[in-house]
Formats: structure tokens, C-alpha cells, sequence
């Protein structure tokens, strides 16, 4: 999800506005996916290109409660009280006019309404981007990372992600709808290119 400051966005010819400023937030589902499907690898692309202030949970996870266990951030209580944090930080810093990108999963059509709507609230114009990988793919690319086991990242069984899968409610084509449409689309990881889908159908919303 991501948030950008007061600016005024040409294209890429450096012609005519295409936005007015405003603040925006990009969320990309919990930015919109599954663990594998690249949402902290765009959130990274997205902080740079805008500039953009970027809440990773699992990164918040690991920093503020170190050794917890993937069992431990499932089912205890500090993911709740890490992504309630990063909400409120992120809501302010949307009332300052900066740029944000939380990335988190997402994964209800609920939890993601009540983001989009408390976003535009505050004055935040949000965009979705949801990254849809196969679920085999889902898979290679998580047991790679399980054997690297990166910092900040948590060990995933394949059965936790198939039982995971089950549960994530993706984006429709009508939900997509009700987000804005960034005029200027960030680079997606090369792997990714196929599966990303940004939310909004018209003009962005002014």
C-alpha cells in the first residue's frame, strides 16, 4: 500500500499533469497476495521510485520480537499490534502529505475495505496492487527462500501455505474497481510481470 506526498505526476515525456496533488496509497493485498507472490519485492520498487515511506510487518515482526516463530506471528498477538502501529503511522503520515507503501497481505475483502476507505478518509487517493501467482510457483519460490531464510523473512511450511491459500479471499474484478488507477505504474519485478494487477478501471479520482 502506498502512500505519495503532495506532487504533481508527469508522464513519462514530462508533458501534462496527469494527477493533481494529492496524497495516494498503494496497497499492495497484505501490498495484495499470498507469502511468495512478490509483495515486499514491489513494495521495495515502489519506496524508491515514490519516495515512499514502506511497512513491512514481517520486518516490524522480527525486529520487535526476535525469534518468534511463524506459528507465533500466525496465531499470538504481535502481528496485530505491529499492523496497528504501522495503520496509524501510516494515516499520519498520509494528513502530512507522504508517501506510503504498506506491505502487508491483505488477504479479506473486509480488512482491505476498511484500509481503502479509512485511506481515503484522511484525503489518500489508494491504488491495489495485487500479485496473483499459482499456487505451484507460490511454492517453489517459497521453499527457496526457506532454505536462504532471509532476515525479516519467517520459515513456511507447504502445508501452512496451502492452508493459507484457502483462506485468501482475492480481489474481484468489481473490488478492483473501487480503487483509484496510478497514472504512473511502478516497475514489477522481472518474475512478476505476468501476474500483477493494479486495482481501478478509470481516470484517477482527483
Amino acid at each position: 500500500m502506498r502512500l505519495e506526498r503532495s506532487a504533481v505526476l508527469h508522464d513519462t515525456a514530462g508533458r501534462l499533469p496527469l494527477a493533481k496533488p494529492r496524497s495516494e496509497i498503494f496497497q499492495c493485498p497484505r501490498s495484495c497476495g499470498l507469502p511468495g507472490s512478490g509483495k515486499t519485492s514491489l513494495a521495495k520498487i515502489i519506496e524508491h521510485e515514490a519516495s515512499a515511506l514502506r511497512l513491512t510487518g514481517d520486518d516490524w515482526m522480527h525486529r520487535l520480537y526476535p525469534g518468534i516463530s511463524t506459528l507465533e506471528a500466525e496465531t499470538g498477538p504481535c502481528r496485530g499490534r505491529v499492523e496497528s502501529l504501522q495503520w496509524q503511522i501510516a494515516l499520519r503520515a498520509i494528513r502530512l502529505q507522504g508517501n506510503v507503501v504498506v506491505d502487508w497481505g491483505l488477504w479479506s475483502r473486509a480488512e482491505r475495505d476498511t484500509c481503502r476507505e479509512e485511506a481515503r478518509a484522511v484525503g489518500a487517493r489508494v491504488v491495489l496492487c495485487f500479485l496473483e501467482v499459482p499456487f505451484d510457483e507460490l511454492w517453489d519460490r517459497v521453499s527457496q527462500r526457506n532454505a536462504e531464510l532471509p532476515v525479516g523473512t519467517f520459515d513456511i511450511s507447504r502445508a501452512d501455505l496451502l492452508r493459507w491459500s484457502k483462506l485468501f479471499e482475492p480481489p474481484t474484478a468489481e473490488e478492483l474497481a473501487l480503487y483509484d488507477r496510478h497514472p504512473i505504474q511502478p516497475s514489477p519485478p522481472l518474475d512478476e510481470t505476468p501476474q500483477r494487477r493494479v486495482g481501478g478501471s478509470g481516470p484517477a479520482r482527483s
